[in-house]
């Protein structure tokens, strides 16, 4: 059993999701692989794990550096969860590129050369929006590249977190 609750915030209304105990999921309202793997018994219900992210993304919506994160189970492959744990890395306000997530997944795992399509692959189903920081990954010739909650959301979140998104091609 999978538990939702539903989390208003500036840039639409976001979906929650938890096994129980961990943040499984958290997706914008009917963004791309919305609520995926996350099943048909599904319950809306107050829990812990809500309660504590709710907090996060307050301070963060804030403009403020969020407090402890909730926890956070990543359920899916070995390799989408070392990419998921790379972007963990990337601080509030800085930007990476496909390239330097593939060559620091490769160098972490003891391979020669992991592809930045892979790599985009991976994160383009991260189910953990916002707080597996997703949008602070960019192309590396100048593009802001996808973002499975919309481009215009990628933007304000980056701005939010002081980014100059105006050098950026595709704004």
């Amino acid at each position: 059993m999978n538990y939702i609750d539903t989390y208003h915030s500036p840039l639409g209304d976001i979906m929650l999701a938890s096994d129980g105990e961990a943040l499984i999921g958290l997706w914008f309202e009917g963004q791309k692989y919305f609520a995926a793997g996350l099943g048909d018994e599904v319950e809306a219900r107050a829990l812990p794990v809500f309660a504590t992210t709710s907090e996060w993304l307050d301070s963060y919506f804030h403009g403020e550096q969020p407090g402890s994160m909730p926890p956070l189970l990543m359920r899916d492959t070995p390799y989408r969860r070392a990419v998921w744990l790379e972007l963990l890395a990337i601080p509030r306000g800085k930007i990476v590129t496909y390239k330097q997530v593939a060559e620091s997944v490769a160098a972490r795992s003891g391979t020669e050369r992991i592809s930045c399509r892979a790599v985009g692959g991976a994160i383009a189903r991260n189910p953990i929006s916002i707080i597996v920081p997703c949008h602070r990954v960019v192309g590396s010739d100048g593009s802001l590249t996808g973002y499975a909650g919309g481009l215009d959301r990628k933007i304000a979140l980056l701005t939010l977190e002081g980014v100059d998104v105006s050098r950026f091609r595709d704004v």
